[in-house]
C-alpha cells in the first residue's frame, strides 16, 4: 500500500501503543504495528525493550542494527500501518542503478563538478549501461551463488553474452569489430577505459568468488590465443567462448612452481610424427578449472617453455579445490595423463612460452588492479556509512578524531590506487600489445602490489571500525567480512607481492643508464 493511501498518525497516538502487548514503533516515519513480530525478531522480544522504543521513534536504533535493504523486505512492509502525519520519509540506502551520492562513492570522473582527461561521452554511456545490468541482473544472482557455493547461473552468461561483455573483458582488438555494444559505443572507439569501467562495475557486486567465476578464466585464458594462436584455432575457439558456449581458463601453477614460471615441471613431448604434444604433469589453484572444456597451459619442451592450449577429454582431470573465499570460483587441482594435442595448438613459437605467458599477466594484472581500486572504494563507503549511523557514547563514530583518521588514510589510499590505474590504463590506450608488454610489466607489476597492500590494510581498517560486525558474514558488516576474508586472494593470484616488486625493481635496473652516477 502506498504511503499516500495509508492511515496518519500523530506521534502522541503512536505513543499510546506501547505496552507488551500492543507495540508500535516508528521508522522513518513510517509507523509499524510488531505486537506480533518481537517474538519472532531474531534477537528476541528483548531487543524492542532494552531500547526503550515501544510507541517511540526507533529509526536510529534500527539502522544501529540492520542494512536499509531489510525494510524494504515485504515481511516488514506488511507490517507498516501508517505513516506519521505531516512528516515524510527521509532516509534511503543504494539506489539501483545509481551514482552514490557518498563522498568518494565514486571515482573522481563520475562525481559531479570534478574533471578527468580520459573519459569522453561514450565511457559515461558504457557506465550507466553496465551499472544497471549489474544492479538489476548480476547482483542478485552473485548472492545466491555465493552463499551456496555454485558457479554463476548459466542465464547470467547468457545475457552478458547477448550484451558482448564478455567480447568486452578481452580489451580492445578486432574480436569486437562489427559487434554493438553497450551504451552505443562502436567497436573502434571501444579502447582499455571502457574495459576498465565493466571491470569495476562488475566489481560492485561485491561478491569476490562469484567475479571470479563469471568468466575470469575466459578473461586470462583467452588473449594467448587471440594474440598468439594460429588462424584456425582462433576460429574454433573464440567463438565458443565469447558466446559463453565453453569455458576456458589459465593453468600456469603448480604445486612445485608457483610464480616460479621458468620452474614449471608439466611436460609435453613431440610424437615420432611431430604432429601432436603428448602431455603430462598437473596444475593447481587454476580458477575456473573445475567447469572448464579449454586449458591455455604453460609446458616444458625440448625447446623451452611452450605456451599450449588442451582441450578437455581423455587424459585431462579436475579437481575441486576448497579455498577460503568461494567454490563459486570453480577453483582447480588439474592432472594431464598422457594427453594427446595437435601441435596447432601451440601459442607462438615452441620454447616463446615465456613472452607468451608474461604478456597475457601484464592484462590480468591490471584486471586485478581495476577490481581492486573498485572494492576498496566499496569499503570506503561502507565505512563513511557507518560511522556517520553507528553511536558510541552519545556520539556518531566519525565524532572521534581516531575514526576519522583511519577513515582519512583509507580514502587516501582508494583514490592514489584508482589515479595510478588511470596513469597505467592511459599508457595502454596509447601502446600496441607489444609495447604494453616490454615498457609496462614494472609499472602493473608495481601497481598491483600497492593495490593488494592498500587492499589489505583498508580491510583490517575497515573490520577496526566495524568491530564484531566485520567477522560477520550476515547484516551490518557483511561486505566488510567478505573483503577481510578475501582480500589476501589478490596479493597472490596473478603474481605474489614479492615476486611483483622484484619483477618491477629487475625492469627499472635493467633500464638504468650505464654511466649515471651520483
Amino acid at each position: 500500500m502506498a504511503d499516500k493511501q495509508m492511515k496518519r498518525y500523530t506521534r502522541e497516538e503512536v505513543a499510546k501503543h506501547n505496552s507488551n502487548i500492543d507495540l508500535w514503533i516508528v521508522i522513518d516515519s513510517k509507523v509499524y504495528d510488531v505486537s506480533k513480530f518481537k517474538s519472532l525478531h531474531p534477537g528476541g522480544e528483548a531487543v524492542f525493550l532494552e531500547a526503550e522504543i515501544a510507541g517511540q521513534d526507533a529509526t536510529d536504533a534500527f539502522y544501529s542494527l540492520h542494512r536499509h535493504e531489510v525494510i524494504l523486505r515485504p515481511q516488514f512492509s506488511r507490517l507498516q500501518v501508517g505513516i506519521l502525519t505531516d512528516e515524510e520519509s527521509v532516509i534511503y540506502g543504494r539506489v539501483c542503478g545509481e551514482p552514490s551520492t557518498i563522498p568518494y562513492g565514486e571515482p573522481t570522473w563520475l562525481s559531479d563538478g570534478y574533471y578527468s582527461p580520459y573519459y569522453k561521452e561514450s565511457h559515461r554511456n558504457l557506465q550507466k549501461a553496465m551499472r544497471k545490468f549489474v544492479d538489476d541482473i548480476l547482483l542478485p544472482d552473485a548472492v545466491a551463488r555465493e552463499a551456496d557455493g555454485k558457479r554463476p547461473s548459466t542465464r547470467i552468461v547468457q545475457a552478458m553474452t547477448d550484451l558482448n561483455i564478455n567480447t568486452m573483458r578481452m580489451g580492445p582488438g578486432p574480436h569486437l569489430k562489427g559487434l554493438e555494444l553497450m551504451g552505443g559505443v562502436t567497436s573502434e572507439e571501444y579502447d582499455y577505459f571502457h574495459e576498465l569501467i565493466v571491470f569495476q562495475e562488475i566489481a560492485r557486486c561485491g561478491e569476490r568468488g562469484y567475479i571470479d567465476g563469471l568468466q575470469s578464466g575466459a578473461v586470462i585464458g583467452l588473449p594467448p590465443i587471440i594474440n598468439f594462436g594460429c588462424e584456425a584455432l582462433k576460429a574454433k575457439i573464440v567463438p565458443e567462448i565469447l558466446s559463453g558456449e565453453k569455458f576456458i581458463c589459465l593453468a600456469v601453477s603448480e604445486a612445485f612452481a608457483g610464480s616460479d614460471v621458468a620452474g614449471l615441471q608439466c611436460k609435453a613431448t613431440k610424437t615420432p610424427d611431430q604432429k601432436h604434444w603428448i602431455i603430462n604433469g598437473s596444475k593447481k589453484w587454476i580458477t575456473n578449472g573445475t567447469f572448464s572444456d579449454y586449458f591455455t597451459i604453460g609446458c616444458k619442451t625440448d625447446k623451452g617453455l611452450t605456451a599450449i592450449v588442451v582441450e578437455r577429454g581423455e587424459g585431462v582431470e579436475t579437481r575441486l579445490i576448497t579455498t577460503s573465499y568461494s567454490t563459486a570460483s570453480g577453483t582447480a587441482y588439474i592432472t594431464f595423463d598422457n594427453v594427446k594435442v595437435p601441435v596447432e595448438n601451440t601459442l607462438g613459437p615452441e620454447g616463446g612460452g615465456i613472452f607468451v605467458i608474461l604478456s597475457n599477466f601484464n592484462h590480468e594484472r591490471w584486471t586485478m588492479c581495476c577490481n581492486s581500486a573498485r572494492s576498496q572504494r566499496m569499503i570506503v563507503e561502507e565505512c563513511l556509512k557507518w560511522t556517520s549511523q553507528r553511536f558510541a557514547f552519545g556520539k556518531p563514530l566519525n565524532a572521534q578524531a581516531v575514526v576519522r583518521n583511519r577513515l582519512g588514510a583509507m580514502i587516501s589510499r582508494t583514490e592514489s590506487v584508482q589515479n595510478w590505474l588511470e596513469n597505467i590504463t592511459h599508457q595502454m590506450c596509447n601502446m600496441s600489445y607489444k609495447e604494453q608488454a616490454q615498457r609496462l610489466a614494472g609499472p602493473i607489476a608495481f601497481l598491483k602490489l600497492y593495490c593488494t597492500r592498500c587492499a589489505q590494510q583498508t580491510a583490517i581498517d575497515a573490520v577496526q571500525l566495524f568491530g564484531g560486525r566485520g567477522l560477520t558474514k550476515s547484516g551490518m558488516g557483511q561486505l566488510i567480512e567478505q573483503f577481510y576474508r578475501t582480500a589476501p586472494f589478490d596479493a597472490v593470484l596473478g603474481g605474489a607481492e614479492d615476486v611483483l616488486g622484484d619483477l618491477g625493481a629487475r625492469q627499472a635496473m635493467r633500464q638504468m643508464p650505464k654511466n649515471v652516477r651520483l
